[in-house]
């Protein structure tokens, strides 16, 4: 029940099967998407020089989780979500191998690219938030801290350290085997979801606020009675009446327009004001990776001994001191151990906010949500790589981290008092 604060699991208690399978198909996935990370932009850039051109090979993944992440989140809590993901991975291994083709026989052109990175990107509005949501099904309440820990750093290590080295030797080996590599990750994530016991239920269908009224024939009549506007609408008034989502929500794409705001010149910022090369850029990059290692394997041990609120209020405070830090920093010996506690700081804070949303919301609201979430921090994100370079024209490369650390200023002020209420969302039995 909300408001019971919850009690660690032994440590001898296993997460069961169906996570590790998941686990497992994760990290096959980031293998596959951390590779993709690294040769997407070098053959984007084989193709083209225009800086415009590039950047918009990013929106053009990234425009989909604003277009259509609530809408997708509907479906997510209509449909079986382990068939979901299945069928999702293969279509994007499918479209990934159609790039890799175009790749090999010389046919990828800009358009080419454009339109296989809005293809993926629409599929990842399915995919990643129906694996999302399928955690909390295949775990205990109790466990969920350790779970997203175990998640948490397969990504950092799998898909910010280790592949992306390998995606670039791939690509200098040949262009396309990148992607044909990436294609059969997606395959080999699916085939491993396929074998999931417990999590391919149908989500409870029809509306949370209220009986639903009429003729009832089951629980397909239901749907078949509801419309999109409607199940977007619950999800909407959902949200509204929980303030402590609602704020973490807004906090989250408040948090990455200030973040993007500096780190949309991070390249710059290390070469012209920290005098490194790419090599130490590189570093820098790693250096956050490696402080979110760090943060997600002491982020379970924190949560037992730690308050929600006062992690949250924690994490305002270093965040806001990330961006006066790295205003302040004039090499990289200063920025450095910035960055490290960043990413520490980063990875406990994303533990806590999933958790919660995951205790808190009801299962089957958990897509509609899930897609807000990603819509706001997607949005914030864009917002703030928009505004980050003229703000650094106008006001010099520390300009955006100075103007960044005021608006946090602002909003740790803000969500101060919210944060510190109606945070221990009780823990709730296993049902998977």
């Amino acid at each position: 029940m909300r408001g019971r604060r919850w009690r660690r699991t032994p440590r001898h208690a296993g997460l069961g099967r169906d996570f590790h399978t998941l686990l497992a198909a994760t990290t096959v996935s980031n293998i596959g998407d951390g590779i993709a990370a690294t040769a997407a932009p070098l053959l984007v850039a084989s193709v083209t020089t225009n800086p415009t051109l590039v950047g918009l090979a990013v929106f053009a993944q990234q425009v989909p989780w604003l277009l259509f992440s609530v809408v997708s989140g509907v479906f997510v809590d209509r449909l079986d979500r382990r068939r979901l993901i299945v069928v999702v991975n293969l279509v994007r291994g499918l479209v990934v191998a159609a790039l890799a083709v175009a790749v090999w026989r010389g046919e990828a052109t800009i358009a080419v690219i454009y339109t296989a990175g809005f293809l993926i990107g629409t599929c990842e509005t399915l995919g990643d938030n129906a694996s999302s949501t399928m955690v909390p099904a295949v775990v205990s309440s109790v466990d969920l801290p350790r779970a997203n820990s175990y998640l948490q750093s397969v990504f950092l290590l799998v898909n910010q350290l280790a592949a992306p080295p390998l995606g670039a030797v791939l690509f200098a080996t040949a262009a396309a085997l990148p992607f044909g590599v990436n294609a059969a990750t997606f395959v080999g994530a699916a085939a491993l979801v396929a074998t999931m016991r417990s999590a391919g239920r149908r989500p409870v269908p029809g509306p949370v606020t209220g009986p639903v009224t009429g003729p009832v024939t089951g629980p397909l009549a239901a749907v078949s009675r509801r419309t999109i506007r409607t199940d977007i609408a619950d999800g909407i008034r959902w949200l509204w009446r929980e303030p402590t989502i609602r704020m973490l929500m807004v906090a989250l794409c408040l948090m990455n327009v200030t973040l993007m705001a500096g780190f949309s010149i991070l390249v710059l910022y290390s070469r012209e004001r920290l005098g490194l090369n790419e090599f130490g850029y590189g570093l820098l990059a790693t250096a956050i990776a490696v402080g979110g290692l760090l943060g997600a394997l002491v982020a379970p041990r924190l949560q037992a001994r730690w308050s929600n609120s006062v992690l949250l209020r924690t994490g305002l405070l270093v965040e806001t001191l990330t961006h006066v830090g790295l205003a302040l920093a004039t090499t990289a010996w200063m920025a450095g151990p910035v960055l490290v506690a960043f990413g520490v700081h980063s990875s406990i804070w994303g533990a806590v906010t999933v958790t919660l949303r995951q205790r808190a919301v009801p299962e089957e609201l958990r897509g509609r949500v899930q897609g807000a979430f990603r819509m706001f921090s997607v949005g914030g994100s864009a917002l703030g790589a928009l505004v980050g370079g003229p703000i650094a024209a106008w006001r010099g490369l520390a300009g955006p981290f100075w103007l960044s650390a005021v608006a946090m200023a602002v909003l740790t002020a803000v969500a101060w008092r919210p944060f510190g209420r109606r945070l221990s969302y009780g823990v709730r039995p296993h049902r998977g």
